[in-house]
Formats: C-alpha cells, structure tokens, sequence
C-alpha cells in the first residue's frame, strides 16, 4: 500500500491489477491493465534477442536502432 500511496501522491494512477485473496480490492482500469501487459509482453520478447538483453552496443543509439529491428522482426513473424 506504501508504494500506491507514493504513486498517488507523485500523480502517477497504478494499473496493477488487484489479487483476489486481498480483503480490501483496489480499482483498477481493465483496458489500460491489458495495454500493459502487451507492452511487457513485448519486451519479455525484445530481450530474448541477446544482443539487446546483454547490451553488447554501447551506443544509445545503436541500441535504439537494433530494438527498432527487433520490433520489426517480432511484428512481421
């Protein structure tokens, strides 16, 4: 409950979906708690490309550039 207080206080609204055993059950938007799953889902499978999960570039812009293929690559299989 700390951390939502804190999230809360920074304007930060939390999309962490609720357990189900919790006596008091927060709010949570479904629509916005299923656009960031797609989004972690999408990096669990940028990261299994070892160059981006080991940061062999050095270069932030490198790195940016082999995410994009990355994307690309994921996006077209």
């Amino acid at each position: 409950m700390r951390l939502l207080a804190h999230l809360a206080a920074n304007g930060i609204e939390a999309i962490i979906l609720p357990k189900s055993n919790r006596l008091i059950q927060g709010a949570y938007d479904k629509h916005l708690y299923q656009s960031r799953n797609l989004v972690e889902r999408l990096f669990c499978r940028i990261k299994q490309f070892r160059r981006i999960a080991t940061r062999y570039d050095k270069l932030a812009v490198r790195l940016a550039s082999f995410v994009a293929l990355a994307a690309a690559v994921i996006w077209l299989a």
